[in-house]
């Protein structure tokens, strides 16, 4: 599938979950071989070394200031690939997934695309979506959604999108997990139009819950290889995943 250009996909993550931010890294390289994202991994003091892939930007240490900083070059109506590196990938139909991501990103009336309709999507649409439908050339069925429900969920936005959303947010934001209430607080522009797949595409894993790693987690990082630091050497015991193909 041939995508206008490469993708920028903005990580947020910090030094402390940089094992984690790996983890989604090769998940995605390894379902997806030839995905059309550069990864951008903000970091404060724990740089890397660029490749093709991935690049590596210094960033304030609050949640706030690094997603703007990663936005700072990029112009309002450019597509982003949005992936905290709360969430990584299990399942991908990759064909079809690019073929759904290259068509929103041809597609004018779109602002935000995503492809794993689960949790509140799914199981309260008439609190989280409008009741009217869009096709496509292809018969996929795309639903609106009506505010921010699953913006942490990997997905393409153009950059406005993002930058509205944390241009709003407090400057102190004491978590990750309190961004879930203080984003109901941000209005969400109508004319950006957010869609989500009537049918689920994708299935996601969640990589940590309140700071401690997910058991699906722990134990899929330590199939792909990756060392843990002493931090994330005791997982929690919970499977958490989204969606379901």
């Amino acid at each position: 599938m041939n995508f206008p250009n490469k993708i920028k996909a903005i990580v947020l993550t910090c030094d402390r979950y940089r094992a984690i931010t790996r983890h989604v890294i090769f998940q995605y390289d390894r379902l997806w071989p030839d995905h059309p994202f550069v990864f951008y991994v903000p970091y404060q003091e724990l740089g890397g070394t660029n490749t093709k892939r991935v690049r590596y930007l210094t960033s304030p240490s609050d949640i706030k200031g690094t997603v703007l900083h990663l936005l700072a070059n990029i112009d309002d109506e450019e597509w982003i690939y949005w992936c905290v590196d709360d969430k990584y990938p299990i399942e991908i139909p990759t064909d079809k997934v690019a073929s759904l991501i290259s068509h929103a990103m041809r597609s004018p009336e779109v602002d935000g695309f995503l492809f794993c309709r689960c949790r509140a999507t799914l199981s309260s649409p008439k609190l989280t979506l409008y009741p009217h439908k869009i096709k496509n050339l292809f018969g996929d069925i795309y639903l609106e959604r009506k505010g921010w429900s699953q913006i942490w969920i990997h997905q393409i936005l153009r950059a406005k999108v993002l930058r509205q959303l944390f241009t709003h947010l407090p400057d102190h934001i004491p978590s990750a997990k309190a961004m879930d209430d203080l984003k109901e607080d941000v209005p969400k522009l109508p004319e950006h139009r957010l869609f989500v797949t009537e049918k689920n595409f994708a299935v996601f894993g969640e990589s940590t819950r309140r700071g401690d790693i997910t058991q699906n987690c722990y134990e899929s990082m330590l199939a792909a290889g990756i060392e843990l630091p002493e931090w994330f050497q005791h997982p929690n015991g919970e499977y958490v995943t989204l969606g379901k193909l």
